[in-house]
């Protein structure tokens, strides 16, 4: 009997000992992984930040040129009373001289 327990004890030891290394290696791969991904999310958001930054400028541009239309769109439907209807399509328009249609 004590052959038996002297004998699966080394065993159940290298077992025991192969678990916590495995365990450990696990959690040391996880700190690493969270660490890793601050350091991206870190990085991205300074990406954003910067291309933010860069384009105010043009956003800026964009905004006037876009509030300019929006008064030339807004004369020529009325203040927003227009009520007809809108095909989308295309029109060819021939624009054609008096004096060709009276050759004609």
């Amino acid at each position: 009997m004590a052959r038996l327990l002297t004998s699966n004890s080394p065993r159940l030891l290298s077992r025991l000992i192969g678990f916590i290394i495995t365990a450990a290696l696990i959690v040391v791969g996880l700190m690493f992984s969270a660490v890793l991904l601050v350091f991206i999310v870190i990085a991205g958001v300074i990406a954003f930040g910067y291309l933010w930054w860069k384009t105010r400028a043009m956003r800026k541009q964009m905004r006037e040129q876009q509030n300019a239309r929006g008064g030339a769109a807004n004369d020529v439907f009325g203040d927003d009373d227009f009520k007809g209807e809108i095909i989308e399509g295309e029109v060819i328009h021939k624009v054609v001289c008096l004096e060709e249609e009276v050759k004609r």
